[in-house]
């Protein structure tokens, strides 16, 4: 047992998480175990909740600035964890990531522009993409039944071909959990400087680094990356603070930075709250060691979920990821069609599950598990699975 109890099991209904309070909208009822939404059921780290009771005690609640102290927390991150110098004037508050997103489509293309994404990925990169008019062009990954890897020469085709604006890059990659290699990222730069495209680097989930791997920020590759990269990141997944809305954006180049930056102050996209400024700092200045412990934790429930489903579904396989608390399920080998498969996990074993396809055709047959919960939940969750299989095949 180590400093923080990650075993803990801590009741959300009613304090409107959507992972348990909104079950019965997003999948028809509300008796399910929520292992969706990406957020974790581990209790905030100590210090910043010490951080934001403190400023919440203060009877006013005016008008705040963002100190020093909390742009000094960020690059100093930055540079700690992922040995990336990043300079004040390089970086602003962002409302949220998918709020970045979208908010560099509206500034940097045209209705009807062409926007690269690679999936299976997180699906809002497409949702906002379509949702503000622009073109979606799909450079699928490829597969080759145990992980994934970039198709870069079907990459340079639509950049040649389709003449894209810009790509969205998810780097670790959401949902099959994959860093891309310095290699890889560079040649994507490479070609992105070759054909004018602007590329938006998605890193939310680069703090959660497991088994010693390093995370690789797409600008930090190469002067080309540095050149035509946006890059959008946050405290949220990390810290399990996503309700505090805070996330950065780094843009090395002033010829793009100057005028989206000029841009999002004067329609005061980048004044973040005083929650969001506070419990920042307080999580990168004083929650290593919970984070630290939290990775070590989730290292073993990874390795828990790998023995359970070789065990009792040896017909599922785990994609074993290399960043986050997600969990790419390859249910293929059930033989079951994606709609048996969705009525499988909801109606049969009570389990919400984000459904493989909303991350695109080449995600259906696939689940993603959020395993950011203690161990018995997961335990319990992949036994049920186990016995609602067991009763399908006995009909």
């Amino acid at each position: 047992m180590g400093k923080y109890n990650f075993d803990q099991l801590i009741d959300r209904h009613g304090s409107g998480a959507m992972k348990v309070d909104s079950l019965n909208e997003f999948f028809g009822r509300d008796d399910l175990l929520g292992l969706w939404i990406a957020d974790m059921d581990f209790a905030v780290s100590p210090r910043i909740r010490e951080a934001l009771s403190r400023r919440i005690e203060h009877p006013v609640y005016g008008y705040a600035g963002a100190p020093q102290s909390y742009w000094d927390s960020i690059t100093g991150w930055l540079a700690r964890r992922h040995n990336w110098n990043v300079k004040r004037e390089e970086i602003t508050y962002i409302p949220g990531v998918v709020k970045g997103i979208a908010l560099a489509i509206n500034f940097f293309t045209q209705r009807g522009d062409k926007v690269v994404i690679q999936p299976p990925v997180y699906h809002p990169f497409r949702m906002v993409t379509e949702g503000n008019d622009r073109v979606v062009v799909n450079n699928p990954l490829i597969f080759d039944g145990e992980s994934y890897r970039m198709d870069l020469e079907g990459l340079e085709r639509i950049f040649r071909d389709e003449h894209p604006k810009m790509m969205i890059l998810c780097n670790p990659h959401n949902p099959v959990g994959i860093q891309w290699s310095v290699d890889v990222l560079q040649e994507v730069a490479r070609l992105a400087k070759k054909y004018g495209v602007t590329v938006v680097s998605d890193e939310i989930h680069a703090d959660l680094m497991l088994y010693g791997k390093p995370h690789f920020p797409f600008a930090s590759v190469s002067p080309e990356a540095a050149e035509v990269s946006i890059t959008l990141g946050a405290p949220s997944k990390t810290f399990n603070i996503a309700g505090l809305v805070s996330s950065w954006c780094v843009v090395k180049n002033p010829k793009l930075r100057e005028p989206f930056f000029h841009w999002l102050m004067v329609n005061e996209f980048d004044a973040p709250t005083f929650i969001a400024t506070i419990g920042t700092e307080a999580a990168y200045t004083q929650g290593e060691d919970w984070l630290d412990e939290m990775l070590e934790y989730i290292e073993g429930t990874i390795a828990e979920v790998e023995e359970i489903v070789a065990e009792k579904l040896p017909d599922i396989k785990v994609i074993r990821p290399e960043a986050s608390f997600l969990v790419w399920l390859d249910c293929r080998g059930l033989c079951m069609s994606h709609d048996e498969l969705i009525k499988l996990f909801v109606n049969k074993a009570h389990l919400a599950l984000n459904d493989g396809a909303m991350f695109g055709a080449e995600g259906s047959g696939f689940m993603r598990l959020n395993i950011g919960s203690p161990r018995s939940v997961i335990r319990y969750s992949l036994e049920s699975l186990a016995d609602a299989l067991a009763s399908v095949c006995a009909e």
